[in-house]
């Protein structure tokens, strides 16, 4: 694959491969950690999880902006790269530590890591080539390629570990793999000098502290405007554009501007390749915002509507499947057979959620004890609770929840983001669980655990349910939702050759595709997966039923294909109508596009449950339509610039 090509392609596709595993295991889990009251996770609403995701997406995408500068007059691309991956590693471990302040501290840190990593490493591969060079776009094909086999490995991975060991334990897991990734870069550090670049500030070059006075001051000012706008009702807006997102979409005006102008007000060698970026940029984050709705609308799709059991192709490391929650039967079809109903034990709403997001205390393991009778017993599987039996089944340990101490575990009801009321189990930051407890019953002769659910779960598990029944000791094996996502990564693996062979063979034989039409063939995809998705909302009957795995699956076949003409083609255009000077710059507008695409992911993710899903699914694929219509017309004035710059 690297014949043919420079000696320093193989050692950042590899670094880059290790840090998209990394990326992609947040990317995969994120969501459904923070939506989870099963298996413990945060138990957010799902309105409020989104955008969270949103945002944390659009920042771990807006900071490349800053990065890319930071590289250019600081740093040199590789020492960039090497301190990001560092700090990503730094905050996927903070996010395997348990606590809020540990939580939004990694996403933070993740956020700062990304912005040096990610748009440097991408310089640096278009370093490795010189100007007019043929082989560059396959070059980033191959790269590309990289990061995903990265992501393929990272559903894999972190579903088994996620499974096994828990959310804490996966977070950690892609820490270790950025750290592989950082020790390829240090062991093949010579190699790369010739892909780095000296940090200099040349004449004409506007200076940082101008640039943080005129882009990030307003952007910040502006954002907060908006929030303290909306958070007052001073300005009333739909309850969709939340505080948060009307921030961001404000403090987002300043940098569009910015970008702007820089291309009208620079020189005339230079002004045509910047604005050229400008529709590139638009194409960019339109696409981007329905490719990353697979950490949110997508994951929720895969999760609630789509058929997990009876069903393993992704199977790979033998662990991306685990048993069915009770939340899966809720559309379930009727032929499904249900857990048996003496392994569910009904208890109070608040009961069943502290049991849920794994937050009891001693006091609330006594009321569930006293809720369910005399034949539930609790039984410690790690630690010491008072004189309770102990167990080392395993099965057993799996349904165990976390003992904190008295006090340090409070229910909370408020609002979220969406004014939606929530209830919360919080714990104060700095408590430990000091015992794992179960809860069990003896059920025709075996000690079997059981799950704790309110009446209303109960009641939905068995609304549609036939006679089929699973045995007490049997469960309903799924593919967990995250894995769905490795469908993207596994295409992008396929098609790859294909999708380059395919316009190389246009090439030779005189019929090239132009790098701008390779963009818009991307759009006009994108929209067509958005309508394979709509036909599934059809065939789902409104969220009553669930639907085929291949569905979702064709979908990210064809919007991965969109992906291959469109995203790699961007990054190389990027490096070559941008001045050597601002390569760093305009890379991280770029990623500042993607950013504001991913926030609208987050958007469309939030308000999923308030469409219904053939309505969502077209409206999606109609604005990426527009864009597509205006991205053509704009094409042959595109394609002349692209031919002036030998692009």
């Amino acid at each position: 694959m690297f014949k043919n090509h420079p000696v320093g392609l193989a050692p950042l596709f590899f670094t880059e491969m290790w840090e998209r595993l990394s990326f992609y295991v947040i990317g995969g889990l994120l969501l459904l950690y923070a939506v989870d009251t099963e298996v413990g996770g945060l138990g957010m609403t799902r309105s409020h999880a989104n955008e969270i995701v949103g945002t944390y997406l659009a920042f771990v995408y807006f900071t490349p902006f800053l990065g890319g500068l930071i590289a250019d007059r600081y740093l040199g691309y590789r020492r960039a790269v090497l301190i990001g991956g560092l700090s990503m590693a730094t905050g996927l471990f903070l996010l395997g530590t348990p606590g809020e302040a540990t939580f939004v501290g990694g996403l933070v840190m993740v956020c700062i890591g990304n912005g040096l990593f990610k748009p440097n490493i991408s310089v640096m591969v278009g370093n490795l080539y010189q100007p007019g060079d043929p082989r560059r776009d396959a070059g980033f094909n191959i790269f590309y390629m990289g990061i995903n086999i990265g992501a393929f490995a990272a559903f894999l991975l972190g579903a088994y570990v996620r499974n096994e060991l828990g959310w804490s334990w996966a977070f950690r897991m892609a820490g270790v793999g950025l750290l592989l990734g950082v020790g390829i870069l240090l062991t093949q550090w010579t190699k790369l000098a010739v892909a780095d670049r000296k940090p200099e500030v040349k004449p004409g070059d506007i200076p940082l502290a101008r640039i943080f006075g005129t882009i990030l001051l307003p952007a910040f000012v502006v954002g907060g405007i908006a929030y303290w706008l909306v958070e007052s009702k001073t300005l009333v807006l739909p309850p969709a554009m939340t505080p948060p997102l009307t921030a961001f979409i404000a403090g987002m005006i300043p940098v569009i501007i910015f970008f702007v102008r820089l291309g009208l007000k620079a020189m005339p060698t230079e002004r045509p390749g910047i604005l050229a970026l400008m529709p590139i940029f638009v194409a960019g984050g339109t696409f981007f915002m329905v490719l990353h709705l697979n950490t949110t609308a997508l994951t929720t799709w895969a999760e609630k509507d789509t058929v997990r059991h009876g069903w393993n192709m992704f199977d790979l490391v033998g662990g991306s499947r685990s048993p069915a929650q009770p939340s899966y039967f809720r559309n379930a079809a009727s032929d499904v057979p249900r857990p048996d109903e003496r392994t569910l034990a009904v208890v109070e709403s608040d009961l069943a959620l502290m049991f849920g997001t794994s937050r009891l205390d001693e006091p609330t393991v006594a009321r569930i004890e006293q809720a369910l009778g005399a034949d539930v017993k609790a039984v410690v599987v790690s630690g010491e609770l008072g004189t309770r039996q102990k167990s080392e089944d395993k099965a057993i340990a799996k349904r165990a929840a976390n003992v904190f101490p008295d006090g340090a575990v409070s229910i909370e009801n408020s609002v979220d983001s969406h004014g939606l009321p929530t209830v919360s189990v919080s714990v104060k930051d700095g408590s430990t669980a000091r015992a794992r407890v179960a809860f069990t019953r003896v059920i025709d002769g075996h000690e079997l655990p059981l799950t704790l659910v309110d009446q209303k779960t109960f009641g939905e598990v068995y609304a549609k349910a036939g006679s089929a029944r699973l045995g007490p000791t049997e469960t309903l094996e799924c593919t967990n939702p995250e894995v769905f996502q490795a469908a993207n990564a596994m295409c992008v693996i396929l098609f790859t050759p294909i999708v380059v062979w395919f316009f190389g063979r246009l090439r030779d034989r005189g019929r090239a595709v132009s790098t701008a039409r390779k963009i818009l063939i991307g759009l006009l995809l994108t929209t067509a997966s958005m309508l394979v998705m709509a036909a599934a909302g059809w065939f789902s009957d409104g969220n009553t039923m669930k639907v085929s795995p291949w569905w979702l699956i064709g979908a990210y076949a064809v919007v991965t294909v969109g992906e291959l003409c469109l995203s790699p083609m961007g990054l190389s255009l990027v490096t070559k109508l941008s001045p050597n000077r601002l390569v760093g710059l305009m890379m991280g507008g770029w990623f500042c596009a993607t950013a504001f695409g991913n926030k609208g992911s987050g958007f469309f993710g939030a308000i999923q449950d308030k469409l219904d899903p053939v309505t969502f699914f077209l409206v999606l694929s109609g604005f990426v339509a527009v864009v597509s219509l205006l991205f053509g017309l704009l094409l042959p004035k595109l394609d002349k610039t692209l031919k002036e710059y030998n692009a």
